[in-house]
């Protein structure tokens, strides 16, 4: 688009009391954003109050500014576009969706086509959770997403800290593609943390934002953008989740849109997998590997791809050959998989606690268990 062009649109996103539906129904009464700017006051009253004509006769005192630096950002490289409503850029799976923003700023290698960025979202799937998982949850939604990679299926997700991050990590290092969808504008990373990881991401993939440039990472805007997330996804996987949280939120859009919701169980006892088993009594498909959700959304033919599965049980023997015993490290076996005090174990072992500390300590060097916050030990399922 033009830099004219591009002005009525910034200008419409930005006038006051302006939001998507009061924008989509200006758009459909005049057909284009400039068309909107070149009505008269009785023909704006018509449509809305007289509120809403005197705003949109009245030019956003941050517009020029905000127009520069949305040209200075496009002409930064060719890994950058905006895509409005209409445009052939804009991801048709969101147009199905209650409230379609009304601009995209998208940056990486999927948005220099326009197609081919087409096919990747119609492949899609999203991996949400908490921001501070348990070291297994951590784990689970890296080797998901990167059994979902490796079979072609691209992982979006919000690269907030936790399973978001962890998700598009995974799909990466599967070989396969991610979408980062943020709650700022595409000229700062949040959080901080995740500045490396968003640079990969746009080597790898692309990352959405329906904010303007210089937008802060304001907390409303964070629920707001997990509409986008469902809605470009064929399904929504939540790995870990509180009942309290923006991954139900997540989940709860992506079931309204008519898509599909799975979640992974955890312990009983851990908050982080109460939402995931809330979800579950609530129809969610239960998962167990990467294969129950390929099939489910009919991605790959049933039976087939099982690199693409994660936590799987032991192969079992060939016929006629003897079953040969795993001999389980006792202090593995005592743990078992929810989160226990030192205290505990030592009334389940009987080990001194000089003993049980070095065994620990050894254990969590090796990635066999992880030490949580208050004291408490984990086992890791293995990879």
């Amino acid at each position: 688009m033009d830099s004219q062009e591009l002005q009525a649109w910034l200008r419409l996103a930005l006038t006051p009391g302006v939001g998507n539906t009061t924008a989509r129904k200006l758009l459909t009464a005049f057909g284009s954003a400039q068309a909107i700017f070149e009505q008269s006051s009785a023909t704006l009253q018509k449509l809305g109050s007289d509120k809403l004509a005197s705003a949109l006769r009245s030019e956003p005192p941050s517009l020029a500014a905000q127009l520069q630096t949305t040209l200075d950002w496009l002409q930064a490289g060719d890994d950058r576009r905006i895509a409005v409503l209409g445009d052939a850029a804009y991801p048709a799976a969101l147009l199905d969706i209650e409230d379609p923003p009304l601009m995209l700023y998208m940056l990486g290698t999927l948005s220099r086509h326009a197609d081919t960025a087409t096919k990747t979202i119609a492949n899609s799937l999203a991996i949400v959770g908490s921001r501070n998982p348990t070291p297994q949850g951590e784990s689970n939604a890296r080797q998901f997403a990167r059994a979902f990679g490796s079979a072609g299926i691209c992982v979006v997700s919000g690269l907030a800290l936790g399973i978001d991050g962890a998700a598009h990590d995974g799909a990466m290092l599967g070989g396969g593609e991610t979408i980062a969808v943020v709650g700022t504008g595409l000229d700062r990373v949040y959080p901080k943390k995740h500045l490396a990881l968003a640079h990969r991401i746009a080597r790898q993939g692309m990352i959405i934002s329906e904010f303007p440039l210089g937008t802060p990472p304001l907390t409303a805007n964070f629920p707001k953008r997990n509409r986008i997330i469902s809605g470009l996804s064929r399904g929504t996987l939540v790995v870990e989740a509180a009942l309290q949280s923006g991954s139900l939120i997540t989940a709860r859009l992506a079931a309204e849109q008519g898509k599909e919701v799975f979640a992974i169980p955890g312990s009983i006892h851990s908050p982080q997998s109460r939402g995931c088993h809330a979800l579950i009594k609530q129809g969610a498909k239960l998962v167990e590997v990467a294969q129950d959700v390929l099939e489910e959304l009919r991605l790959v033919p049933a039976g087939s791809a099982p690199a693409t599965e994660v936590l799987q049980a032991p192969a079992e023997a060939d016929e006629g050959e003897a079953p040969v015993p795993c001999a389980e490290d006792p202090l593995l076996a005592a743990l078992g998989f929810d989160a226990v005090s030192l205290d505990a174990l030592q009334a389940r072992t009987g080990l001194d606690t000089a003993h049980l500390q070095a065994q620990l300590l050894e254990l969590e060097l090796d990635g066999q268990v992880a030490r949580l916050p208050g004291g408490l030990f984990q086992r890791m399922a293995a990879g």
